[in-house]
């Protein structure tokens, strides 16, 4: 099949992330792949070296005459089986050029409703095929109206090449850091917020580290509560034994440093990419009991899901995985479970069959990533 890909958000997002890894499985799967990208963005480059056309293009707004005129051109040239878009300001684009040129448009959504009600309502109905990343966002528009027949969930997929353990690896990252290999490291990676349950977290793991003097935190990012949780850092017992490093353009070696990561949000996510990527990695993951977290672990099997905001939950949780024990069985499931059910040749053939159904169809039995979990304790 030939498909077309509009993707030219610029920035550094799980979107964008997604996009790349799909585009690569979808090639990799020996099928025409060309790209409509922002020219030397996030998901340009990481398709440099993929067997796949790139198109320069900008779109600013879903009135961005350049925009239309490139995808436009694009779409004319190669007479693609389908149009596949991933972000907001162009979902009206490709449904017009779609109409134009009678080629059928496929669209994700990475985020939950709002959109307005006008798009809301349409888009669902004038998108081939309408694709949530969970079954929670899923849930969401069939809560707003949206017939269940109309929205599919394609998880975002990992590439198991880039997340893998490496013991080697692991041992240079902590010797940089100043982290002996007996040492046993919570990481966290993402942005740094309050919504996040970064300082329920932070409260967690002092409270794990009084207990446990092995136990070190690894931060990974950056975000409008960074300077916050660098003074609680400083002002807190343990500052020697945090490690804060900002934003990384490249977190996925980092993931092989860790003994657990952390995805404590008290707000709902849509997903969790990280948590994959972690478990991918050989690391089990201590995961939020909200929204679209659950489908992204095995509880008690790859990790646990606990609740948000709890921080004795949070600190039992991390104590428990200090335990090897406890930890190396999930840290040796992980990997395995993300293979079977994210990993990118599994994602891509997940796609490609639902592209090739003439019509969007729901499997009404659900998959068992897809119901919802209850919380998990220690």
């Amino acid at each position: 099949m030939k498909f077309l890909f509009v993707g030219t958000n610029p920035e550094h997002t799980g979107a964008a992330t997604h996009f790349i890894a799909l585009i690569q499985a979808v090639a990799e799967a020996g099928h025409q792949v060309s790209v409509v990208a922002y020219p030397d963005g996030l998901i340009a480059q990481g398709l440099a070296d993929a067997n796949v056309r790139l198109y320069p293009a900008k779109f600013r707004n879903i009135l961005d005459v350049r925009g239309y005129a490139a995808s436009f051109k694009a779409a004319r040239q190669l007479k693609p089986d389908m149009l596949i878009g991933n972000f907001g300001k162009e979902y009206w684009p490709l449904i017009l050029l779609g109409r134009l040129l009678r080629i059928p448009v496929t669209l994700f959504r990475h985020r939950t409703p709002p959109m307005s009600r006008i798009s809301g309502y349409l888009l669902p109905r004038l998108a081939q095929h309408f694709l949530a990343v969970s079954q929670h966002a899923r849930q969401a528009y069939l809560d707003r109206g949206t017939p269940a027949d109309l929205v599919q969930v394609i998880y975002n997929p990992v590439n198991m090449a880039s997340c893998q353990p490496d013991p080697q690896k692991r041992h240079e990252i902590l010797q940089s850091l100043g982290i002996d290999d007996e040492a046993i490291v919570l990481g966290y990676a993402g942005r740094i917020h309050g919504s996040k349950g970064v300082f329920t977290l932070l409260d967690a793991a002092h409270e794990a580290m009084a207990r446990e003097p092995r136990l070190h935190c690894l931060w990974l990012g950056h975000g409008p509560s960074s300077q916050e949780l660098h003074e609680r850092i400083a002002a807190g017992p343990f500052a020697e034994r945090h490690h804060v490093l900002g934003w990384i353009n490249d977190v996925h070696p980092y993931y092989t440093a860790l003994s657990m990561l952390a995805f404590p949000s008290i707000a709902t996510e849509t997903f969790g990419r990280v948590s994959v990527e972690a478990q991918a990695s050989g690391v089990p993951v201590l995961g939020s009991a909200i929204g679209g977290i659950p489908e992204t672990l095995s509880p008690n099997v790859t990790g646990l899901l606990l609740p948000p905001g709890d921080v004795g939950a949070w600190r039992d949780a991390i104590l428990a995985l200090c335990d090897p024990a406890r930890r190396l069985p999930m840290a040796a499931a992980a990997r395995d479970f993300v293979q079977r059910h994210f990993s990118t040749s599994v994602i891509a053939d997940e796609f490609v069959k639902l592209i090739r159904s003439k019509q969007p169809q729901h499997d009404v039995t659900p998959h068992p990533l897809r119901q919802p979990r209850g919380n998990a304790r220690t």
